[in-house]
């Protein structure tokens, strides 16, 4: 069989991949803290049929070699980090982070983390996600609080109608070595993994962590256009790489029919 059939599978495969992560990109252009993600890929195997440098009868040396690639294969799909866009909301419990660094979160005892700062109170008073997990360290408001207010360093005070401050807490931020090595988890969350390194609690605003900003939501760092544009690269290169199985479909057949 000839090479490029297999070669250029490969190619739709890996163009498929990529068309897919675009696809949730842009399925997420409007989720709170959402980070884009982007599919690398590297060649495979070389079938070497000549070595460069190899010596000819004549006692010359070859200055090229005879290599056939065997196609393309995914590495990687990285997530990217950058601040998203600011969205004004003038909700008090809305957070936004302006720079480096993550929310912990309680997940039925397990540690996540977020970027995603649009927390609520549930039954209790207690600070929680969407979803209701509990903000870390666990901060319950109490039921006189007229005004929440929350300092860029992260210090939440609970007032009551006379401005007196019934209850405070502090808010830390979380940073790691490697952003690009925490796993998402779904929901906004992303768990810790031997590539990211471990958690670094930080007060908002110290060792290179971001600042907070009461009232703002981080939006999705997509860009749109930037999707779109690659969005139809990958779709181009689909179709060249499914042309040149048909290609070599047409070079089999052609082969085929000289023995009638």
């Amino acid at each position: 069989m000839m090479r490029s059939l297999w070669t250029a599978s490969t190619g739709m495969v890996a163009m498929q991949m990529q068309i897919d992560t675009m696809s949730n990109n842009l399925a997420n252009v409007n989720t709170v803290g959402f980070k884009k993600s982007r599919a690398e890929f590297e060649d495979l195997m070389y079938q070497t049929l000549q070595v460069a440098g190899t010596e000819t009868v004549g006692g010359n040396r070859l200055p090229t070699g005879l290599q056939v690639g065997l196609g393309v294969k995914p590495t990687t799909v990285h997530k990217f980090f950058t601040q998203g866009d600011m969205q004004n909301t003038g909700n008090q419990l809305d957070i936004a982070i302006q720079g480096e660094g993550f929310f912990k979160v309680d997940v039925n005892g397990r540690e996540l983390y977020t970027r995603a700062g649009s927390f609520k109170l549930n039954q209790d008073g207690t600070i929680v996600t969407a979803n209701g997990y509990p903000l870390q360290p666990a901060f319950s408001v109490p039921t006189e609080t007229k005004t929440i207010t929350i300092t860029e360093n992260g210090h939440l005070s609970c007032l009551d109608a006379n401005s007196a401050e019934l209850a405070a807490t502090d808010i830390p931020l979380y940073t790691f070595i490697n952003n690009a090595g925490l796993t998402a988890e779904g929901r906004n969350l992303y768990s810790t993994s031997q590539a990211s390194g471990a958690a670094n609690e930080v007060t908002p605003g110290n060792q290179n962590a971001g600042t907070l900003a009461q009232g703002f939501l981080e939006m999705s760092n997509v860009e749109l256009v930037d999707e779109m544009v690659g969005l139809i690269v990958g779709q181009r290169a689909y179709e060249a790489n499914s042309k040149s199985i048909t290609t070599a479909d047409g070079m089999l057949q052609t082969a085929v029919n000289i023995k009638r």
